[in-house]
């Protein structure tokens, strides 16, 4: 039987998700047919330079990489929770250039967001524009409903791929009180239904239709408006810890509580993501420690005032004080309000 630590935390793109153990029956799935990986090489998990940058740069700790292989030999979702800055949403990002995932699909979630919104969007109102410019004369045919349809990006993360894709959904502790069950409910099932596709399948033959994925233009085939997921996506849910979620929806997920870094981690961040020298860093380092006991700070923050003052060539007195304008506190402090 393979290994079920698949992840390492190493940084070190890899195929080790082929060699994750079979999931439990009750998390067995049969989507299909099943569909080719979106993408390879090791930088194939980001559109852009600052995604791959976070990925490369993640530095995991043994907890970390303990819950990110539970989470996917369990075929459940990761419940990320922790202060600002602490790295849950690289997290995503860093597991899925490891093991090779794909891009990431990103749903950043507000309070207006619902279930629908993740799954996919339909514009009738684009449909009915081209209707009627077909019948007021010439112009573009009206289309089907595929046409006027994309999945969204946890609508593409149930498709049938062959691998899991890398799903996060970012401060779902911001969304209304029905979405984390709603959301419970897609991903306890792997599957879901896009009504209007459903309906235009009694009218047509096959009831395939060609829409398109979130973060591509190439269409995928829907069967009859249905979507069963066959490899269950690597799913990261982050929370800052603003609301308690239903006992319900925390039973059904693995969960993993980043805390602050301390001195050795701190370290370890700043030279994954900069050149700086020693002396330098460790003076601020320890000014940020020295901080954050009298309030909340982000790591980024550290981060900013290290490359920062890095460049700008300042004398020790004029280096700190910028350092400090650079690192306010995150909520009202004994300081003052914080800005």
């Amino acid at each position: 039987m393979p290994h079920w630590s698949v992840y390492t935390g190493r940084n070190e793109p890899h195929d080790g998700i082929d060699d994750l153990p079979a999931p439990p029956p009750w998390r067995a799935f049969d989507g299909g047919p099943a569909l080719p990986p979106p993408g390879d090489g090791e930088d194939a998990t980001a559109v852009s330079p600052d995604r791959v940058h976070r990925a490369k740069s993640y530095v995991a700790t043994p907890e970390s990489v303990r819950l990110v292989n539970a989470a996917l030999c369990l075929r459940r979702p990761l419940l990320v929770t922790g202060p600002p800055g602490t790295g849950k949403s690289s997290l995503a990002y860093a597991v899925a250039r490891e093991l090779r995932l794909g891009p990431v699909l990103r749903w950043n979630i507000t309070s207006r967001s619902t279930l629908a919104d993740g799954l996919y969007q339909y514009d009738p109102l684009s449909r009915l524009y081209a209707a009627r410019e077909r019948l007021d004369g010439p112009g573009p045919a009206a289309g089907d409903v595929e046409d006027h349809l994309r999945l969204g990006p946890l609508g593409t993360a149930l498709l049938p791929y062959g691998r899991p894709r890398a799903l996060l959904v970012d401060e779902i502790d911001k969304s209304d009180l029905d979405l984390p069950n709603d959301l419970l409910n897609v991903l306890e099932e792997g599957q879901y239904e896009i009504p209007e596709l459903v309906r235009a399948a009694r009218h047509s033959g096959d009831g395939a239709a060609e829409v398109l994925a979130d973060g591509t233009d190439t269409p995928v085939t829907v069967h009859r408006g249905r979507v069963r997921c066959r490899a269950f996506p690597f799913v990261v849910m982050t929370s800052n810890g603003e609301r308690e979620f239903p006992p319900a929806f925390l039973r059904r997920c693995v969960r993993l509580k980043l805390r602050r870094p301390d001195r050795d981690q701190l370290t370890d961040i700043v030279r994954a993501h900069l050149d700086t020298p020693d002396g330098h860093a460790d003076r601020l380092i320890t000014r940020f420690l020295e901080r954050a006991g009298g309030g909340e700070l982000a790591t980024d923050q550290l981060l900013n005032a290290l490359y920062l003052t890095g460049v700008a060539g300042l004398d020790a007195e004029s280096l700190d004080d910028l350092a400090e304008q650079l690192m306010p506190y995150l909520s009202a402090t004994a300081d003052g309000d914080g800005f």
